[in-house]
């Protein structure tokens, strides 16, 4: 780049499932230079659409969402459309949603706190290379790092094929969960539920959830109760 010529805007989306967040963080972003908001989705699925129709170079993206969540888009995105890059922008900074999100490809994570400035400087880390993390978030995974859990034993196989989700989906069928419970327990959506069990059903043999509820105790996937299954 010669002396004197401008860098042109990161373009963003926004994705974010309230819509006062949503709208006050485009505010936000409208305020500042080096970005242009070019879009904002309301879910991890309009996410999706709108990078393949605007291929953006970074998207924002709440974790938590109906549909489609932000881990599951953030994998889709980074498969599908490897220029455009993702930061996490969520309330959450515990384990169980910052692991699964850098997992899935995201080069940034911050939490809802942070300022205006704070995220410009992640979206100019990632599409620089660097990755996007607050500083909290930076403790954390040196924490994580400097004290690690004992290694756990390899699980076991899932039988007939079963992919870890289908035995997760398997497993909260014998619980007695309806799809929809099902779905926020896992923050995917109901099309989604159905999607994994028609695929266990299929791989199985199962007819029923009464049979499924057979075949997860038989094969080992879940405890039975006191008193056994009849």
């Amino acid at each position: 780049m010669t002396e004197g010529a401008e860098t042109k805007p990161a373009r963003v989306v926004v994705a974010d499932d309230q819509t006062v967040v949503r709208e006050g963080i485009v505010m936000l972003l409208g305020l500042l230079p080096g970005v242009e908001v070019v879009g904002a989705a309301g879910d991890g699925e309009e996410a999706v659409e709108l990078v393949a129709e605007l291929a953006p170079d970074v998207v924002l993206m709440d974790l938590r969402m109906p549909r489609c969540d932000g881990v599951e888009a953030t994998r889709r995105i980074r498969a599908e459309y490897p220029a455009t890059q993702v930061v996490v922008l969520t309330t959450f900074a515990d384990d169980e949603s910052l692991f699964p999100a850098l997992k899935a490809g995201a080069r940034g994570y911050l939490t809802k706190d942070a300022g205006g400035d704070e995220i410009v400087r992640a979206v100019q880390s990632v599409l620089s290379g660097d990755a996007g993390l607050s500083p909290s978030i930076q403790r954390r995974l040196l924490e994580r790092l400097s004290d690690p859990e004992p290694p756990q034993p390899a699980p076991a196989e899932a039988p007939d094929g079963l992919t870890a989700r289908e035995v997760e989906v398997l497993a909260l069928i014998a619980e007695g969960l309806t799809n929809q419970e099902i779905a926020r327990e896992l923050h995917v959506s109901t099309a989604t539920v159905k999607t994994h069990i028609n695929n266990l059903f299929a791989k199985t043999g199962i007819k029923d959830r009464a049979q499924a509820v057979r075949y997860a105790y038989a094969k080992g996937l879940v405890r039975p109760p006191m008193g056994g299954v009849t």
